[in-house]
């Protein structure tokens, strides 16, 4: 659809009620958004709601659109790979793009007559037989190993042919004398016999192990019934070098399924997938693809999109796929299962673990690599988890530390950009409140923190403030913060240590974070720091009243002879192995035999 006479608005009223892919242009004409559609008039219209129904992303795509176009297809599943290829061609920077940008190696066997097989990363249908793509170049080449092991194929570039081989054209090379290739080029072996070694390994590649194992086992049998021992023994080697081998590269299933898997981890406006290509029992390839959205995207059309990239890539897939949701499309032929129970689902479960180690070892490589992005990245998580308006740049939170009412303290721990900021970090103790009263004591904390904060720093509020206990410390934390006006200023969270439960104010249940998610652990961070902070402080106070009261319920020691004499001694316990005439000479000696004689007793009762 084309022409420069209507407005956006009414180009989309125009577009069918039917399946295609629809073009989103700015004002240069560069194409920004590319978009497949089962109903073409009915997702576009989508778009041009009233703003406020829209998220921050989309909202900004929709105000850079100065022209929109559409193809028509046949099929939802036409329009997922017309998607695909249009995204390739004109990666618009508002689409789901792929993260990874590597060109992985193929295992190729040649159209000739006496095929080779050898790995590349450039794919040209016309030369061969491509098999592939595999994620591990490590796993490739072991596999071309085991078959050069296995099959005595050669490895020259020579042009081989029949009629050159019976001319004589050729010349041995070293690796017929060290036993490595069989010679096809001096006739030493048949066509027909290297066209077997062929079609074998083709399809060994394919997933058909477990089927070669039963023919070779069969024939095993039957040379050994017809005393052909010598020809036994080789369908056994073979048999043992396939399982062998097999049993360490390629990890089965209890059942001799024969299905494509998919699953995703998201994080944020990012996702981690991984596929598994499944034949005969036997996971013959893997691979995994990470995609960054630069709008808000459902799960369903991410998997869409990884399914379009996949087929791409490997080719038709398999009539059963195994998912773990659905996708927003059908395809012909395709059944998508979400299994339930049984090998199906242990082979999601074995690739939810891939993606879930792709996506770890990708924030690890991320945080060494770039520890700016990984910070901004894990903020940005945060923010995304508890609804935040702003970014959490600036953290604070709050504990309590006390046992049994004694030497009650608190502690603020300052984080910034996700990092601690110690120079920051405030400790309290409390003044207010009698006995272990954890309520009252947050409140006056938070309110003394934020009074002085206010009056020394009011353009340096955090963004958010965590308090470590449930909904008491947090209801106590507000209190503070109401009666200071800063409310509407700061977001407030409690997070409770039972379940770790995210708990927020006027919000009668509980947020529960995925216990991997870097928004709990960031929090979960944050909060074991100010336990660890008000701890220390705790016990340094306490260790300090407990050298004190020692000497200080003594009647006549006080507070500038407790001085004087730990001074002098170091200790309580040295002070009460002075010797009466020593200790006489600090104080009088009435005092000294007093201070002896209650000391001992003290100790004496420990």
């Amino acid at each position: 659809m084309e022409g420069n006479s209507l407005t956006v608005r009414e180009k989309i009223s125009l577009f069918p009620h039917s399946p295609g892919v629809y073009r989103y242009y700015d004002s240069s004409g560069k194409v920004i958004y590319v978009g497949k559609a089962k109903d073409l008039h009915k997702r576009v219209a989508q778009y041009f709601v009233p703003p406020e129904r829209l998220n921050v992303k989309t909202r900004i795509l929709v105000s850079k659109i100065a022209d929109a176009r559409f193809s028509v297809v046949d099929s939802e599943a036409d329009a997922l790979l017309l998607e695909n290829n249009l995204i390739k061609q004109y990666k618009p920077h508002y689409n789901i793009l792929l993260k990874d940008s590597k060109t992985y190696p193929w295992i190729v066997v040649t159209n000739e007559e006496f095929p080779r097989v050898f790995l590349t990363r450039r794919v040209d249908r016309k030369t061969g037989t491509y098999y592939g793509p595999y994620s591990s170049v490590t796993h490739a080449n072991y596999l071309l190993e085991f078959f050069r092991k296995s099959y005595p194929l050669r490895s020259c570039k020579l042009k081989i042919t029949g009629e050159g081989v019976l001319r004589g054209k050729f010349r041995p090379c070293l690796e017929l004398h060290i036993g490595r290739c069989k010679g096809c080029c001096v006739g030493s072996v048949s066509k027909e016999e290297y066209a077997s070694w062929i079609s074998e390994i083709s399809r060994l590649l394919k997933g058909g192990v477990n089927d070669i194992i039963k023919e070779y086992d069969a024939a095993m049998r039957t040379a050994s019934a017809e005393l052909r021992f010598e020809d036994a023994q080789v369908f056994k080697n073979r048999i043992d070098a396939l399982r062998k081998h097999y049993s360490k590269s390629i990890i089965s299933s209890a059942s001799d399924a024969s299905c494509d898997v998919f699953s995703l981890v998201f994080d944020g406006s990012e996702a981690f997938g991984n596929f598994l290509r499944v034949r005969g029992g036997a996971v013959i390839q893997s691979l995994n693809l990470g995609f960054k959205m630069n709008i808000e995207e459902d799960q369903a059309s991410v998997l869409s999109t990884f399914i379009a990239e996949i087929e791409s890539k490997f080719g038709v897939l398999a009539r059963e796929v195994i998912v773990p949701f659905l996708p927003d499309v059908e395809i012909d032929g395709i059944d998508f299962k979400i299994p339930a129970k049984g090998d199906k689902l242990s082979l999601l479960e074995l690739s939810a673990k891939n993606a879930r180690e792709y996506h770890f070892n990708s924030l690890k490589q991320k945080e060494r690599t770039d520890p700016d992005e990984y910070k901004r990245m894990v903020m940005e998580n945060l923010q995304k988890a508890l609804g935040m308006k702003e970014l959490p740049r600036h953290i604070e939170c709050f504990d309590n530390s006390n046992i049994q009412g004694s030497n009650p303290v608190a502690s603020c721990v300052v984080f910034r950009d996700g990092v601690p900021s110690k120079k920051d970090y405030r400790k309290f103790k409390i003044k207010t409140v009698i006995g272990a009263n954890d309520f009252a004591s947050m409140k006056e904390v938070v309110n003394r923190r934020y009074s002085r904060l206010m009056a020394e720093a009011p353009d340096d509020l955090p963004q958010l403030v965590v308090i470590d206990g449930g909904e008491g410390q947090l209801e106590f934390a507000r209190q503070a913060l109401a009666e200071l006006d800063l409310l509407d200023k700061l977001m407030v969270v409690g997070l409770a240590k039972r379940m770790e439960l995210v708990i927020r104010i006027n919000d009668p249940y509980p947020l529960f974070l995925d216990r991997n998610s870097h928004a709990l652990k960031v929090l979960m961070q944050i909060r074991d720091e100010a336990h660890r902070f008000g701890i220390t402080f705790h016990r340094s106070l306490r260790s300090k009243s407990q050298i004190q009261s020692a000497l200080r319920r003594i009647k006549g020691v006080g507070e500038q002879t407790e001085s004087r004499l730990l001074m002098r001694y170091g200790s309580v316990a040295r002070i009460a192995a002075a010797s009466l005439e020593d200790l006489s000479t600090m104080v009088s000696p009435a005092l000294a035999k007093t201070i002896l004689e209650e000391l001992n007793k003290e100790y004496s009762n420990q």
